[in-house]
């Protein structure tokens, strides 16, 4: 999956309660592949390494250092994850949930990442496993996944606008007669 939906999904599914919490997932559920590439795209846009011929279908694979997919294999284990997720959880004296967004995009991984370029590695370094998927550019898998994240975050910005409307009061209907008054009550020990 492409890495904006990554961080879309982690936002979504982990970081709903606020700002902060929100970001922090998005970036959860970008950080695989920040991890994975984002030295080797700094190394690029720095000069440092030539910039890969694009075309049709994927890059070169002589283009991709040895280090890349070992950083992949890392950051796109669950193994790892849940190792990690623990660790934070003891340091901290409880769970950090917007993490599960790296979880996430760790499952997403495995059925959207064909054989032919960057199966997902999600039991290493247990199993060198790997699951012959769907490439996430394919349109059967690209266009539900936009069409999912516009419905759920449509759904997920409006409801603060229907609550605003629903808690509204109603117009106070004028009336010739006087309230009836209201009494307190004694409190019964």
């Amino acid at each position: 999956m492409d890495i904006i939906s990554h961080g879309l999904w982690g936002g979504i599914a982990f970081g709903r309660t606020d700002k902060k919490r929100f970001w922090l997932a998005v970036l959860f559920g970008m950080a695989p592949d920040l991890f994975a590439f984002g030295l080797l795209s700094a190394r690029v846009i720095l000069g440092f390494a030539p910039w890969p011929q694009f075309t049709f279908g994927h890059p070169d694979p002589s283009f991709i250092p040895p280090y890349v997919l070992e950083l992949y294999n890392l950051s796109h284990s669950l193994v790892i994850f849940a190792a990690v997720f623990l660790l934070v959880w003891f340091i901290r004296k409880r769970p950090l949930w917007e993490m599960s967004a790296w979880g996430l995009h760790v499952l997403f991984d495995i059925f959207t990442h064909s054989e032919q370029f960057f199966p997902t590695p999600f039991l290493w370094p247990v199993s060198d496993m790997r699951f012959a998927g769907i490439s996430w550019s394919h349109p059967l898998i690209f266009i539900p996944n936009v069409l999912a994240l516009a419905v759920l975050y449509g759904y997920w910005l409006m409801p603060g606008k229907r609550r605003a409307a629903e808690v509204e009061p109603e117009p106070a209907i004028e009336s010739d007669t006087e309230p009836e008054p209201v009494y307190e009550y004694e409190q019964y020990r």
